[in-house]
């Protein structure tokens, strides 16, 4: 989470490389874990480490949601850091269970448990056990406890979700009876994303747990007195259920050597058939998503569908002369920057800069497989820093970014647009409802892009165009 990172870090296309990390394009893996929890239903998300991490967690994605999130902290401090925090854990899911009944408590680990060694698998099997667990010792029944290894020097707060929703599949999920619907695992999204996908399956008449969904969770309605436990998220019956789905689908999926996503899990485990495709950002991208629905489900895509790609085609067809041979850089998530790549390959704009601070190594492969006309015309960065993003931008002269709000310092260096997409975006209203996926969440930013490009051009003319 720190803005300096010290450490030998960031590899171009180019081949050039960052001594260090400044102002990091990416957050901490118990950031990316307390969000993934935070979709399963009756989920307490909870840090095995010092209150600060939780604190800050919780204010940082409170700040992109605009939500109440609820982050519990076994507040491991010195003492704990030297003989141990196995009593604190104890305690702190005693507490939370007491004062929240959840039917999950999500542990994740941070840095600090981590590096001094804290064994917390053996840990919670302690706390379950009959003769050394809490039921004993406090008189207090634990609900169902998950367990993520999130070392935040391991990795991003993308491969912290994946590692969360990986563990609670791992740990839920059970042999069954193979059922007719199939698990959707959407990577981080907006709640408007994810509500959207829900409504394409449903288009294909497609049976779907989504795992996990925070649509309601953190985009809930207003309520007249505060509930701990909001409603909303997978229930967690659907999430044994996974482990006996006809198949699991991973909508991204990039993440650093070492952590395994769900659908891998599920696949090993229980032998359900896993399909791994890029974000649907996009007509060419969300096609294949849509084939693949139609190749689980036997059934085309929706009139309602169609049509909306209809309008795309159309709006692709009005709006080419203000995008087209503009150049822009893309910031992001790894999965999110290829999505968003490929579609500004096909609306006529080149993505000069692609950057992330994901450390998965296939970025460039990923893109080059997914948009192959940007081979070799692109800067792509593999765990990037804004201070390398904003060199590469300024020496390549783009017109816009897309990008979260981290960009802001950047663009406003620049003089270029910033169209917020992604996450953290904390200096705008609305990132919860922005939609990137499907033909509508495109449409959406088709017209976003389009538009700053527009404004850009009228505040810098001196004839005051009102008619462009």
């Amino acid at each position: 989470m720190s803005t300096t990172d010290l450490r030998a870090a960031g590899t171009t296309s180019s081949g050039a490389v960052s001594e260090s990390t400044t102002n990091a394009c990416r957050m901490c893996m118990p950031l990316g874990a307390s969000l993934a929890f935070s979709g399963v239903e009756g989920t307490v998300p909870f840090l095995h480490g010092s209150q600060g991490c939780a604190t800050y967690i919780r204010r940082y994605l409170i700040s992109h949601f605009r939500e109440p999130m609820d982050i519990a902290s076994s507040s491991v401090g010195e003492d704990a850091t030297v003989f141990g925090g196995e009593s604190n854990l104890r305690q702190g899911i005693v507490n939370v269970t007491t004062v929240y009944k959840p039917k999950v408590i999500g542990v994740a680990t941070t840095c600090l448990t981590e590096t001094i060694g804290e064994d917390v698998g053996s840990m919670l099997r302690r706390a379950v056990d009959p003769d050394t667990g809490l039921a004993r010792e406090f008189s207090v029944e634990p609900p169902i406890l998950v367990h993520a290894p999130t070392p935040s020097y391991a990795g991003t707060h993308a491969d912290g979700y994946q590692a969360a929703v990986a563990s609670t599949v791992a740990t839920i999920a059970t042999e069954g009876e193979t059922t007719d619907s199939i698990t959707l695992l959407p990577g981080i999204v907006s709640p408007a994303d994810i509500r959207h996908l829900r409504e394409i399956t449903d288009g294909f008449g497609l049976p779907t747990t989504i795992m996990p969904d925070y649509s309601e969770r953190l985009d809930g309605v207003t309520v007249a007195r505060y509930k701990k436990l909001p409603p909303g998220g997978t229930p967690v019956d659907q999430i044994r259920a996974t482990g006996h789905a006809r198949a699991s689908v991973t909508i991204g999926g990039l993440t650093t050597p070492g952590v395994t996503i769900a659908g891998e899990v599920l696949a090993a485990r229980f032998g359900v058939p896993h399909h791994q495709v890029p974000f649907p950002i996009g007509i060419r991208l969300t096609d294949a998503f849509c084939d693949l629905l139609t190749e689980l489900s036997g059934n085309p895509m929706p009139e309602w569908l169609l049509a909306e790609r209809g309008r795309l085609v159309d709006a692709y067809i009005d709006g080419h002369k203000y995008v087209a041979e503009k150049k822009a850089a893309v910031v992001g998530d790894e999965d999110l920057v290829v999505g968003l790549s490929a579609f500004l390959a096909e609306i006529g704009v080149t993505p000069v800069v692609i950057a992330s601070g994901g450390r998965s190594g296939k970025l460039a492969e990923r893109i080059t497989a997914c948009a192959p006309e940007l081979e070799g015309r692109v800067e792509i960065m593999d765990d990037a820093d804004f201070t390398m993003i904003q060199k590469a931008a300024e020496q390549a002269g783009i017109d816009f970014m897309v990008g979260n709000s981290k960009g802001y310092r950047t663009t406003r260096d620049l003089g270029v647009p910033l169209v917020r997409v992604g996450m953290p975006i904390h200096d705008r209203m609305g990132a919860q409802r922005v939609g990137h996926l499907g033909f509508r969440g495109t449409q959406e930013l088709f017209d976003r892009i389009a538009n700053a490009l527009l404004e850009k051009q009228q505040n810098e003319s001196p004839l005051a165009y009102s008619y462009m």
